[in-house]
């Protein structure tokens, strides 16, 4: 897009179960919508992180789920690949220099620290400014975790201690042509990212906002692991409004093997996920 580069760095896929992990999405859609859902029947996904390229500069948005496999309570899941995917790019951890969180839900936070063998956790991208929204970190640094947060001291206690913590507020900048949306709702402090390039264009990392471009069109249609109901809608709407604006294309982690596309409203006035053209790096 422009001066910018977007690539998904994937960890590992995921198959979710429609009945536990969209319960809200009545039996019929899936019945109309075989598509939508893997062999096994479960609901495919991905889990990763998207790397963002801008002249010299290289930031990570999210780190997957880590080196993990297991049947999780949603159905199994399986990380592991976001180092090795990193490096089929060229780069290795210390080429990051900004590593932005969505949230800090298990799924966007796997590879953010790692053991350093000496039973200590350190930072996976060591030259890298971490960057969190600070309605997202006031309750953790309170010992408030959100639902579906990871142990603590895998990434939380880590945070507290790393000597490059950037807090962000909505609206603010994270680099140059990167500013955070902060979208309550999933989690306290859930934040989109929307890059403008200097021609116009723009992208909007969502992050879980949305879990199915069937939400796109119904956003009542909630996600189980949303802590604060109350709040999603606003949160979809505010995203939603961003994303139907002109020369704005977006970017999914659990949309299958569709995670680049552009809403638009189709023929009968849906608003739908229109999948861009991508090229597949092996």
């Amino acid at each position: 897009m422009d001066e910018f580069t977007f690539t998904y760095i994937v960890d590992g896929p995921m198959s979710l179960s429609p009945t536990r992990f969209l319960s809200s999405f009545p039996d019929e859609y899936w019945r109309d919508h075989p598509e939508a859902l893997d062999e096994a029947g479960g609901v495919p996904m991905t889990a990763g992180g998207l790397l963002v390229e801008r002249d010299d500069l290289r930031l990570l948005i999210d780190a997957g789920l880590g080196d993990i496999k297991f049947d999780s309570h949603y159905g199994p899941i399986q990380g592991g690949a976001l180092l090795e995917t990193l490096k089929s790019v060229g780069l290795e951890p210390g080429d990051i220099e900004v590593f932005a969180l969505t949230h800090i839900h298990i799924d966007h936070t796997g590879w953010a620290f790692v053991d350093d063998g000496r039973g200590t956790r350190t930072a996976t991208f060591p030259n890298a400014c971490y960057v969190l929204a600070r309605q997202e970190w006031e309750p953790l640094s309170q010992g408030i975790p959100p639902a579906g947060m990871p142990d603590p001291t895998t990434v939380v206690q880590p945070l507290l201690s790393h000597p490059n913590l950037k807090l962000v507020e909505d609206g603010g900048e994270v680099v140059p042509g990167v500013s955070a949306l902060v979208t309550p709702g999933h989690t306290p402090g859930h934040a989109s990212y929307i890059m403008r390039s200097s021609f116009g264009k723009r992208l909007v990392v969502f992050g879980d906002v949305f879990h199915s471009p069937a939400q796109l069109e119904h956003p009542d249609w909630g996600s189980a692991p949303d802590s604060q109901t109350e709040s999603v809608q606003g949160a979809r709407a505010r995203v939603l409004s961003e994303l139907l604006k002109d020369e704005t294309y977006a970017f999914s982690y659990h949309f299958g093997d569709q995670p680049f596309g552009s809403v638009v409203h189709d023929e009968n006035g849906r608003v739908v996920w229109e999948p861009v053209p991508t090229q597949v790096l092996f």
